[in-house]
């Protein structure tokens, strides 16, 4: 990748919901006494108003009036030139320009063709799978790390299992996590942009099933004992409530890991199941009779549009234009209790005996904790990848390339980083509910 660019990093979309909270995480991060050299950074978008709002806010909440007179990138993701220019004056972009499977792409293609790194926050199976399929001989040849789900999703199921991994004594076949998000008096809520995300994957599933079989992946080999399926509904003793099958992007990020670590590093493969935690039966007759109206809706136009437009009422109010109050934001905070097997050092899982018949030796308990998700946890862990793409190349994977999180940093400190900012791992000897 050229050198001598003016900045490390650029917030693309700054302005934006979610992008306004990773400038001023930027901003922390950048301020930070052990870098390894001061950090440039700066901030892009189509608006300069706006934009320089966001850094007059920033300056504001952070006591650095300096940040007020920072240089702002105009460009407009419907511009290829802009675009372009913007990739040309930054070593890692950060894309916060979403829902990606609209807007992902441009970026992508700036990134590589100007030898570009870039992280996202996509929780959007089709545009990150999308992406590798596309992209991902083209970034290698360009040696450029394009890593998508660096928010929420997925970080902390997709690093919180190769920590798991790495504290077991043994061989990790398999891990179940269960996803608790408390909320304080004011409840909880997030913006529209992901509401709208979730709307168009539950449309589109029959093009992801179309897009996955263009990879001609054969399936994973199973080590050990199967990890059984659960029902859509079951009571978690270990989380002391109901429980139902987590939907989002979790999942096919961590089995692109799992991929990747058993192809080209030679690493056995670990079975995943995710999992939220929903509270009492009440909780799930709501939730039941709320997805089946979801669903219904999102599979026709006319129900789509009305999502869409009406997202407070569809959603009882948890999804708004407005997005969440600080004090709810400050009240909230998420924990994911991951619960490992696996066998004993020096013993093979297959030998001598059916591994569908075999039961795991051992046991590990690890969680990951952290603030509210979408909007602190989140720019924490976008801004923390991206900083580890920054200095820590030699510890990527050895080509440029599409990757998930758990394949791009599962040699570097990516997992120290976000203890030391807030997102902790650790090992518990009993799950807290």
């Amino acid at each position: 990748m050229a050198s001598g660019r003016p900045y490390d990093l650029i917030i693309f979309g700054a302005s934006g919901f979610t992008g306004q909270f990773v400038v001023e995480e930027t901003a922390r991060v950048a301020a930070e006494a052990d870098s390894p050299r001061p950090l440039s950074w700066t901030v892009a978008g189509r608006n300069r108003t706006k934009l320089e709002e966001v850094l007059g806010r920033t300056a504001s909440a952070l006591g650095a009036p300096e940040l007020k007179s920072k240089e702002c990138i105009i460009c407009d993701i419907n511009d290829p030139l802009s675009i372009a220019s913007m990739c040309q004056q930054g070593s890692v972009i950060l894309n916060c320009v979403g829902p990606y499977r609209f807007f992902g792409e441009p970026v992508v293609k700036a990134c590589i063709e100007n030898g570009t790194h870039c992280v996202d926050v996509s929780g959007e199976p089709q545009f990150l799978e999308g992406m590798q399929l596309k992209y991902d001989e083209q970034a290698a040849e360009k040696g450029v790390y394009i890593v998508g789900s660096c928010g929420f999703d997925s970080i902390p199921a997709d690093m919180g299992i190769l920590y798991t991994r790495s504290q077991l004594k043994g061989i990790l076949t398999a891990v179940e996590s269960f996803l608790l998000v408390k909320s304080g008096p004011e409840g909880a809520s997030f913006h529209d942009g992901t509401w709208q995300s979730a709307i168009h994957g539950i449309a589109d599933q029959e093009n992801l099933r179309k897009l996955r079989r263009q990879f001609g992946h054969k399936p994973l080999p199973v080590i050990g004992a199967k990890l059984r399926r659960r029902g859509s509904v079951f009571y978690s003793n270990i989380m002391n409530q109901y429980a139902i099958p987590f939907i989002g992007s979790d999942p096919s990020v961590v089995k692109r890991t799992q991929r990747y670590l058993h192809e080209n590093l030679k690493e056995s493969p670990v079975q995943y199941g995710a999992y939220a935690a929903v509270g009492g039966l009440g909780s799930v007759i709501l939730l039941m009779i709320a997805g089946f109206f979801f669903w219904c809706f999102s599979s026709c136009r006319w129900g789509r549009n009305l999502l869409i437009k009406y997202p407070e009422f569809f959603s009882a109010g948890y999804f708004t234009r407005q997005g969440p109050s600080r004090k709810q934001m400050e009240g909230t905070s998420f924990s994911m209790t991951f619960l490992g097997e696996g066998y004993q050092e020096g013993q093979d899982p297959q030998e001598g005996q059916d591994p569908q018949q075999s039961q795991p030796t051992v046991k590990i308990y690890t969680q990951v904790k952290g603030p509210e998700p979408g909007y602190i946890a989140t720019p924490i862990a976008m801004v923390q990848a991206a900083v580890t793409i920054l200095w820590e190349q030699k510890s990527l994977p050895n080509r440029g390339g599409v990757y998930s999180p758990g394949a791009a940093f599962s040699k570097t400190t990516l997992i120290e980083r976000l203890n030391k900012h807030g997102i902790e791992f650790a090992v518990i000897s009993k799950p807290e509910a």
